[in-house]
């Protein structure tokens, strides 16, 4: 009897676990078609000469037992995590260093234990994320400035804002006017480029939701009582863990792993493989086309499933039949945030709190800058992701990372001007000193984030139009023009696996994947 094959767009989190899940429970074979010759799309990992990017930054963390399992049965937690005993339990898994379940510290193929360590840097210092009431930022705040926050978010917690309708009074109704105005409303729009009241409160509702300066202090309560470490952290938002799980050698490990387990089952992954095409036919997908970016040929791919992560607005381009107008509409329509990441190679920096090996750190993940005198957005120090992402000890391996569309000029300008600006920004605002550094990359990565603005307010018309073909399943962030993080990107594939191991056609369940916004680090 002939395998049914499912054609898998895109060798990302979503791409990769639904191919996995699929030689794992079904009978179907699975076909990767990816453009690039990475695996693990935006959760890739970059190497430069030895120092890896980590693009975006990626902690595992979930809230989700299927998924923290899932990981831990690829990379096991590596032993040896020091003098104290790191522990995760699930309802089918427990994890402790010092259980047999972990590997060796000689062990590449593992992953770390972390602590979390997120910061603002605002009026030339840092500030904690989430912001604390203490009497350090209270003095760095002034007076004046910390009055008006406090009566701010008195009043408009009694005085909400009703109904929501964008993005600012979401912010406003849980954190007061005036803190919204000195710690969101410059970043959120510097990463969007569009005013918040511009934004959807969708967005806030899936990536802000469960943090709050109540939750905060009720965090701060519980972690004065906790003892052991839990890397499970369940009760904890996830804005406020203290430490996550990362792949010794960052993120794209995880999925160099998967690809060749997958490989290793017998499943397909074929690299440079650009999709061009999609045929349709009565309430399915019966092929796929795509291009070798190399050699230009064409290959026909047949399908009995179709699993799709590329961008909404291409996927419809695609489709060989005719497309109501509407809906053609609204897909041209959404809009994507574009990315830039300098790698940044130093000596030293100029603001530090310790050293290690020669060099001067702050021991932050990653850095949120707030000023609005400059166009970087945030900061990461991959040596306090893991030590093994930077090639030379007494070094340290910056990622600057700059927001934009791909029509700003910003994107188009050559990699030695990038470099220029973000080494001349980083000075400028008493990070590092220009002397300082050694050595300098540029990444560019189109359509990072699905935007909810555009014509965002009427997607449901693409959704719907969509779900007449069966054999269809939008997965992931793109795929679904949804701003999840890997973890729901991983279970909305998963579900659609479920639905095809049971018979289930309704795929309201992996919409409803990552509506409960309990996951994610926000700012």
């Amino acid at each position: 009897m002939t395998k049914r094959t499912a054609v898998i767009i895109g060798a990302g989190p979503a791409g990769l676990t639904a191919a996995y899940e699929l030689l794992k429970k079904t009978d179907v074979h699975p076909v990767v078609l990816e453009k690039s010759t990475d695996m693990g799309g935006l959760s890739r990992t970059v190497n430069y000469k030895g120092n890896r990017i980590d693009i975006g930054g990626h902690r595992f963390f979930s809230k989700s037992d299927r998924v923290m399992d899932w990981w831990l049965s690829i990379l096991p937690i590596e032993d040896g995590s020091g003098d104290q005993i790191i522990s995760y339990q699930s309802k089918r898994r427990t994890v402790s260093t010092s259980s047999s379940q972990t590997a060796s510290p000689d062990n590449d193929r593992v992953m770390l234990v972390r602590p979390r360590k997120s910061r603002i840097y605002f009026l030339r210092t840092f500030f904690d994320y989430p912001i604390r009431l203490s009497l350090d930022t209270l003095r760095k705040l002034g007076p004046f400035r910390t009055t008006r926050i406090g009566l701010s978010y008195l009043w408009n917690s009694v005085f909400p804002i009703k109904p929501e309708r964008n993005l600012e009074e979401f912010f406003i109704n849980r954190f007061g006017r005036e803190l919204y105005l000195t710690f969101f409303k410059s970043y959120t729009e510097k990463v969007w480029g569009e005013s918040c009241k511009r934004i959807s409160a969708d967005w806030g509702a899936q990536r802000v939701k469960g943090l709050s300066i109540a939750a905060t202090l009720r965090h701060a309560l519980r972690a004065a009582q906790r003892k052991a470490p839990d890397v499970g952290q369940k009760q904890t938002e996830t804005s406020l863990i203290e430490r996550f799980l990362y792949p010794k050698f960052g993120p794209g490990q995880m999925w160099d792993e998967v690809a060749r387990q997958v490989r290793e089952m017998g499943g397909e992954i074929l690299t440079d493989m650009e999709v061009r095409g999609l045929e349709t036919e009565q309430g399915g997908i019966a092929a796929v086309t795509a291009a070798h970016a190399g050699t230009g040929e064409q290959r026909r791919f047949e399908s009995d499933f179709v699993f799709s992560t590329m961008p909404v607005k291409e996927l419809v381009r695609g489709l060989s039949g005719p497309v109501p107008e509407a809906v053609r509409a609204v897909s041209e329509g959404l809009v994507y945030r574009d990315f830039i990441t300098v790698g940044l190679l130093v000596k030293n920096m100029k603001i530090h709190e310790h050293t290690e090996n020669g060099s001067k750190l702050i021991k932050d993940n990653w850095v949120y800058i707030q000023e609005p005198d400059v166009q970087v957005g945030r900061l990461q120090v991959f040596n306090n992701w893991s030590p093994y992402m930077v090639a030379e000890p007494g070094t340290v391996w910056l990622g600057l990372e700059y927001f934009c569309y791909d029509t700003d000029a910003i994107w188009s300008i050559s990699d030695e001007e990038m470099i220029a600006l973000g080494v001349d920004e980083l000075d400028r605002i008493g990070i590092v000193d220009k002397t300082a550094v050694l050595d300098a990359t540029v990444i560019r990565v189109p359509k990072t984030y699905p935007a909810y603005f555009g014509t965002y307010d009427r997607f449901d018309e693409v959704r719907c139009y969509l779900q007449q073909f069966q054999n269809l399943f939008l997965v992931g962030r793109n795929g679904m023009h949804k701003y999840n993080n890997q973890d729901h990107s991983m279970l909305t594939a998963m579900v659609a696996v479920d639905n095809i191991a049971a018979g289930i056609t309704d795929q309201s369940n992996i919409w409803n994947v990552n509506t409960e916004q309990e996951y994610h680090e926000t700012k």
